[in-house]
């Protein structure tokens, strides 16, 4: 089974960012999905480190302010390793949308190590390079 909850957790979240055709991306979900003291960092092609909070929210006005419209972003393959009560994910992932009026569709490699807690497995680092 827990392979199947962090195939869920994976899903959500990609999901959270997901604005196409008019809904609201629930960005706030990720305060859910990872550990209140997650790192999340994007590597490259501009390196930047985040807390959960300064992640969401640039995120959250982005997806809401109109700039960003008919995003999605989605995994493409991955492999997962279970060790105990830990784990990582390394995928590749595809993404497109229209920002500010300019369609565009990217991609890149995420990593995400989960840990599993009383509650279920969690997100307690993610890092990501976007390569187009």
């Amino acid at each position: 089974m827990s392979k199947a909850e962090i195939d869920t957790i994976t899903t959500e979240f990609f999901g959270a960012f997901d604005n196409r055709g008019g809904k609201a991306a629930d960005v706030a979900r990720i305060r859910r999905l990872v550990l209140p003291n997650g790192v999340i960092v994007r590597t490259g092609p501009d390196f930047a480190a985040y807390g959960v909070e300064d992640f969401v929210e640039p995120r959250e006005r982005l997806l809401a302010d109109g700039r960003l419209v008919e995003f999605s972003e989605w995994e493409t393959s991955e492999r997962t390793e279970i060790i105990d009560d830990m784990a990582t994910r390394v995928g590749e992932y595809r993404k497109s949308g229209v920002l500010d009026g300019e369609p565009f569709e990217g991609g890149g490699t995420k990593v995400i190590q989960f840990v599993r807690t009383q509650d279920g497995w969690r997100i307690a680092a993610l890092s990501w390079f976007d390569r187009d």
